[in-house]
């Protein structure tokens, strides 16, 4: 069997540095959005919260589209290169206009404007991100280096979400008292961020594309030439749900969607008003990110080699479930010897179980993202053809339309719960405090816990993938190869 093609670092460090475009874009989004536009722009939040939803689901519904296009698509750049790049401009015009809406809206024309322009980021994005993660799946062959690769593009996601979310909450959004407090009801820090944010996005895609060029004469392409008709899309969706190790993936990352859309509608909200932190608290996560991710790299492929991809996703999502709840059930529970809001216990607890997700949620995704590479070459041996675009397309489908209910899901409870616009820290009703935190924590968790039983169902280990690969190989050289790819299928 022949030697896989090396990447270099430098190919790998340009592969993750195109991450930065999704972490500058996703941590406004999610840590942002919902609160500036119930809390300062002062549209009701089951109207934010329904506009957020259906830019999702929006975006959702392009993924497969766009990722069978990149499949087909040929160029003297390849498939995936010229995707990236058009998907720049539009992505920076977007997002600056999203967080720049004209003032003195009405609640109906706050929602049209956050609904038009989350539709358009979102897109923009996914023009981006789908290429770019079946770029990734091509580029590395080999079963551990799928893992190392990964783990660059996770490291420097992490890295850049740490690095934004310094920015969002030490820089551009700092606590005024009597004035801002939190520091996130200032409006006039929009405008300055998003357009630095802008600037970012562009700059890390150009990087990407400059520094992954290179490898495309050495990219794989089994696919068959031809025109994309539509309802040849949902036969190419129907063969890869056949595979029970995808199936297991997706339904995993599902779940985990839906509990993100619902944490990160209520995320700035649980920071301020549950735990009383300011804005300079929230600070510190950032910190926390700079430490915990270099260590999350680091331990990917170890954790991939000892205990192999299933393990590497289930074990820190077992360990980030306890980590959230744990606090938040002690706080509920009123129990008299967990620290009062005020106390430094509060931000030492509240930084601990933020490290445990910030090591955990680069090594799930990293290793979530290499098994669906693994689910690629399976499918090749099953059906010949290659479907990286449509298999991470599935995925990003599947994570964005439950990611969406839950944040319309998350709108209507913030309004449900009679949440305050404009609300002071500390000034928020005890029992409107206490059921965000019950939805927040134990209420959500639940689906966290039904992820992990789906990914007990993956079955790609170390052992087959290389009976796999040998099979692929025998297949490419020659006639006299099928046989064993069959056999090993």
């Amino acid at each position: 069997m022949a030697e896989p093609r090396k990447l270099s670092v430098r190919t790998m460090a340009s592969f993750g540095i195109g991450e930065a475009a999704g972490a500058f874009m996703g941590t406004a989004w999610s840590v942002l959005l919902l609160f500036y536009y119930q809390q300062v722009v002062g549209v009701e939040a089951w109207l934010v919260g329904l506009a957020i939803g259906i830019s999702v689901a929006l975006d959702a519904v392009t993924d497969p589209l766009i990722g069978a296009w990149s499949d087909r698509i040929r160029t003297r750049w390849g498939r995936r290169h010229p995707m990236l790049l058009a998907a720049a401009l539009p992505l920076a015009i977007s997002f600056v206009l999203l967080f720049n809406p004209p003032r003195g809206m009405s609640d109906v024309e706050g929602f049209l404007w956050l609904t038009t322009f989350g539709v358009l980021v979102r897109a923009s994005f996914t023009f981006y991100n789908i290429p770019h993660l079946a770029l990734g799946a091509e580029m590395a062959h080999d079963y551990y280096q799928r893992s190392t690769l990964f783990a660059y593009s996770a490291f420097a996601y992490a890295m850049s979400v740490a690095v934004c979310y310094g920015l969002i909450t030490g820089y551009y959004f700092p606590t005024v008292e009597g004035l801002y407090d939190p520091g996130f009801l200032n409006p006039h820090s929009y405008r300055t961020m998003s357009l630095t944010f802008a600037v970012v996005m562009v700059a890390a895609i150009l990087l990407c594309v400059a520094g992954t060029r290179k490898e495309i004469p050495y990219l794989r392409d089994t696919q068959e030439r031809g025109q994309m008709r539509f309802w040849t899309l949902f036969t190419e969706i129907w063969e890869v749900l056949k595979n029970a190790s995808f199936r297991a993936v997706f339904f995993g990352l599902l779940l985990g969607s839906l509990v993100g859309g619902v944490e990160s509608a209520f995320s700035p909200f649980m920071g301020v008003h549950f735990w009383g932190l300011r804005t300079e608290d929230l600070f510190y996560l950032a910190f926390v990110g700079l430490v915990s991710f270099p260590v999350a790299f680091v331990l990917i492929p170890v954790l991939t080699r000892l205990l192999d991809k299933r393990m590497s996703v289930m074990l820190p999502l077992a360990s980030w479930i306890t980590a959230v709840n744990v606090p938040i059930c002690l706080r509920l529970a009123d129990v008299p010897w967990f620290p009062e809001n005020g106390s430094p216990w509060v931000l030492a607890i509240f930084i601990a179980a933020s490290t445990v997700g910030a090591l955990s949620a680069p090594i799930i995704g990293a290793s979530a993202n290499s098994m669906l590479a693994d689910v690629a070459d399976e499918h090749e041996l099953d059906t010949g053809i290659r479907r990286e675009g449509v298999l991470y397309s599935v995925r990003a489908f599947s994570q964005k339309a439950t990611q969406a209910f839950g944040t319309v899901f998350g709108g209507i409870l913030l309004s449900a719960i009679d949440f305050p616009t404009y609300a002071t820290r500390g000034e928020v009703p005890a029992e409107t405090i206490w059921n965000l935190g019950l939805i927040a924590g134990p209420a959500t968790s639940i689906f966290s816990l039904l992820a992990l039983g789906f990914y007990l169902r993956y079955r790609i280990n170390h052992r087959r993938h290389a009976e796999i690969v040998a099979a692929l190989e025998a297949r490419r050289e020659g006639p006299t190869g099928s046989g064993l790819a069959r056999d090993a299928s």
